[in-house]
Order: structure tokens, then C-alpha cells, then sequence
């Protein structure tokens, strides 16, 4: 299993940014998938999570309406948009695999992550 995030960048407030993240090494499109961020000497943090065919995406409260993720399962590639983000956005992102379909559970496999910051 591997999971690759790129698209991270310096970007100023209220500016957007779209993340990916290519998966190989297992089938992709019977996983769900998350978005999890760990800000600057603080803990893992679960930003977003997707079903198996992209039709329910979740999110946490300090992203949603402003982060939309979705998938593309003919190409193994889970997307993260972030539009008007903040200062308080600024973390490392990884893209992870849950241990089961659904929300709340640990994931098994990680990407290494791409930072994103946000700052004038």
C-alpha cells in the first residue's frame, strides 16, 4: 500500500488550494478515505472522510463549508479542495486508509504528507 499527497504551497488568507493524493497497492475503490492534518506541534486532527463511490463525503466542523473531497476511482486519486482558508488551516495534510467503512475508526496506512501554510 502506498499514498502519495502533493499540492501543498505557502497560500495567503482567503486563498484556495486542491491536495491529492495518488493510491496504489490495494483497491482503491472499495475503501473509504480520509483527510487528516497535524497543525505545528500539535496532534493528528481528522479533517474529512469519503465513502467508497465519493457520494458521502463527512467533514469536521473547522472545514466545513470551506473543503470539499472527492475521488476519482479510474484513477486512484482522492482529492482535497480548500477554498477561503485561514491561518488556523496550516498543517501537514495526509491522506489515510480506515481500518473499516465508516467514521471514528484509526487508520492502517498513511501517506507522508504535504504541507500547507497559511500566512501573509
Amino acid at each position: 500500500v502506498q499514498l502519495v499527497e502533493s499540492g501543498g504551497a505557502l497560500v495567503q488568507p482567503g486563498g484556495s488550494l486542491t491536495l491529492s493524493c495518488v493510491a496504489s497497492g490495494f483497491s482503491f475503490r472499495h475503501y473509504w478515505m480520509y483527510w487528516i492534518r497535524q497543525p505545528p506541534g500539535k496532534g493528528l486532527e481528522w479533517v474529512s472522510g469519503i465513502d467508497m463511490d465519493g457520494t458521502g463525503t463527512y467533514y469536521a466542523d473547522s472545514v466545513k463549508g470551506r473543503f470539499t473531497v472527492s475521488r476519482n476511482n479510474a484513477k486512484n486519486i482522492l482529492y482535497l479542495q480548500m477554498d477561503n482558508l485561514k491561518p488556523e488551516d496550516t498543517a501537514l495534510y495526509l491522506c489515510a486508509r480506515p481500518l473499516a467503512d465508516g467514521l471514528g475508526y484509526e487508520t492502517d496506512y498513511r501517506g507522508p504528507g504535504t504541507v500547507v501554510t497559511v500566512s501573509s
